[in-house]
Formats: C-alpha cells, structure tokens, sequence
C-alpha cells in the first residue's frame, strides 16, 4: 500500500513536471514567435526604409539632373541678346535632349492656323511670362515620353526669351527720345562716328540733314508747350515716314533735328531733304484744340565732297541749316562756301 502510494506520487510529480516543462515550452515558444515577429517587422521596416531612401535617391538624382540640364540650356541660350541667335541654341539644346522632326519659334501667330499649310502637322507650345504670350513653338515629331522634357525646357526658354525682350525694352529706352521715338543725340552721335567711318573705309558718300522747326517759339508762345510737344512728336513722326530703313534720324536737342544718310551723295540728299521739307509742308498738325501747320528749314552736308572729318561735316551741315533759316525758311540748302 505504502509503495503503491509512492508510486501515485512519483506518478503525480512527474505530470506536473511535464506539464510544467510543457508549459515552460509553448511559453519559451511564444516568446521566441514573439522575437522572430518583431525580428520580420524591424527588417521590414529597414526594407521600406531602404526602398524610401532609393527613392528619395533617385528622385534627388532626377531632379539634380534636371536642375542641372536647365542650367546649361539658361547658360547656352542666355549667350546672346539676339532672339534668333538664343532660339538656336535653345534648339541646338533641345536635338541634344530629345528628338523633334522640326521645331520653329513663331513670334506672331496667326489666327487662323489653315492660312499657314507649312505648319501642317505641327502642334503648339506657347511660350508664357506673366500671362503675356510671346510666341508659340511649333513642333512635329515628338515622342510622347518626352513631353515633359520639352515642356520644361520651353518654360526655360519663356522665360529667357522675356530676359532678352526686357532688355530690348529697356535698351531702346535708352537710344530713343521719349517724345519723337527718334534717337537720342548720344545714341545719334554714336551711329554717325560708325557710319562715318564705315564711308571713310569704303570710300563711299556719306550726307547729313540738320533739320530745325521754323518759329517754334512761337507756337510755343501761342498754343502752349502742351501743343509744342505735338509738334515735335509730328514732327519726328514726318521725318520717320519720308526717310529709309538705312537712314538714322535723331532729335539733335529741341526743335532740331538730324539724319544721316549712308550712300548718298550730294544730289539725293537734297532730294531726301526736300522730300521731308515738302511732306511737313503740307502736313495738317491738330493738337487739342489748335490745327496748324509748321514748317522745316534744312541745311545739307556730304563727305567726302564737303569735308573729310566728322565735326567738319557736322559744322557744315549746321551752318547750311543757318543760310536756310536766314534766306526766308521753309526751304533746303546745301552747303557750297562759308559766307555771310
């Protein structure tokens, strides 16, 4: 009885062992799924963060180079001032880049496209600065995968080409006349020593109109300086319409102005002088509430026949226009001795 009581309790221990050794196990288990789980979501947090960082390092590449290309396309197109000359580096640029069958930079776009059969097949880009058109690119056989490419380098290109119109804006504030949109008599003085030694080299004639607005005290004293700047600006606007592409015309300072004709010897400026002394003759001014008319005195000058230096055929000019003006005005003189 004693040994078999024994044996119940060797018995009893021994499940308690063994189910204490079970239990120790599916809790050692437990704690082991436990650390292989959190073991596979470290890693696959260091996966993702790896897959981010390739991310994040190819997104800083593609935009490093992006930043890249746009520097070297605003280097390349911001060479020159010329449009031209810039739209063909940007072009240049652009074959480099992508490939386009053809791409044209149109300034003034047409209204209706179907006037225009050359640009059959084209699609258009405008090209954009604050809202302000100013162009369209016309463009045939791009690839579809590389229109965002050429979308962002013709923004670059906008925006340079806005650089170059701003500072032909600003340049031609410089060398014009507010008042008679003709040259200043800086910008004028600085065309007439090229052109005067361009003539010296080629050997070719070279003639100078001084022009001055006969009584112009007058109209000032009579109708004002208001209406006096009409005139001045008519005036301007006369000589620009009766003289050449080639011809340079400025306002000299007041009432007098200038021109330099290239090419022409004595015989045509005289016929160019009396052509815009005749046109500001019959030319009705209304300003405000006045209608006048005002008259031109002209004195020409011509290299080589009349002087061999640049001040000596401005003097000569100047004092042509003083015979004019003393032998009744309204009239055109040419220079021939210094007299009385």
């Amino acid at each position: 009885m004693q040994f078999y009581i024994m044996f119940l309790l060797v018995v009893a221990f021994v499940l308690v062992v063994v189910y204490l050794a079970k239990v120790a196990v599916l809790q050692f288990e437990e704690r082991a799924d436990g650390d292989v789980l959190r073991v596979k979501e470290s890693y696959s947090r260091i996966i993702q963060q790896k897959d981010e960082l390739a991310a994040e390092k190819k997104h800083l590449e593609d935009e490093s180079q992006r930043i890249f290309t746009l520097y070297e396309l605003t280097r390349e197109i911001t060479k020159s001032f010329d449009e031209a000359e810039a739209f063909q580096s940007f072009k240049d640029y652009l074959g480099r880049q992508i490939y386009l069958d053809d791409c044209q930079l149109v300034e003034n776009f047409p209204d209706d496209i179907s006037d225009f059969p050359s640009f059959k097949g084209y699609k258009f880009f405008p090209l954009k600065s604050k809202r302000v058109v100013l162009g369209e690119l016309a463009y045939k056989g791009l690839a579809d995968k590389d229109e965002e490419t050429f979308s962002i380098l013709a923004h670059q290109f906008a925006l340079a080409l806005r650089r170059i119109k701003l500072y032909k804006e600003v340049e031609n504030m410089a060398i014009t006349d507010s008042l008679t949109h003709l040259h200043t008599r800086r910008h004028f003085m600085e065309r007439f020593e090229e052109e005067f030694a361009r003539a010296r080299m080629r050997k070719l004639p070279l003639s100078l109109l001084m022009m001055d607005v006969d009584h112009f005290k007058r109209v000032n004293d009579q109708y004002g300086h208001l209406t006096g700047d009409m005139v001045l600006r008519e005036v301007g606007r006369m000589i620009g319409l009766h003289t050449r592409e080639i011809d340079i015309t400025g306002r000299f300072g007041g009432e007098e102005f200038c021109a330099i004709l290239p090419d022409t010897d004595k015989q045509g400026a005289l016929l160019a002088a009396e052509r815009i002394r005749a046109a500001m003759h019959d030319e009705k001014i209304k300003a405000y509430d006045a209608s006048l008319n005002v008259s031109l005195s002209v004195g020409v000058a011509t290299f080589p026949d009349d002087a061999h230096e640049l001040e000596e055929l401005l003097d000569k000019a100047d004092w042509a226009l003083y015979r004019a003006k003393k032998q009744g005005r309204n009239r055109v003189v040419a220079f021939s001795v210094y007299s009385d």
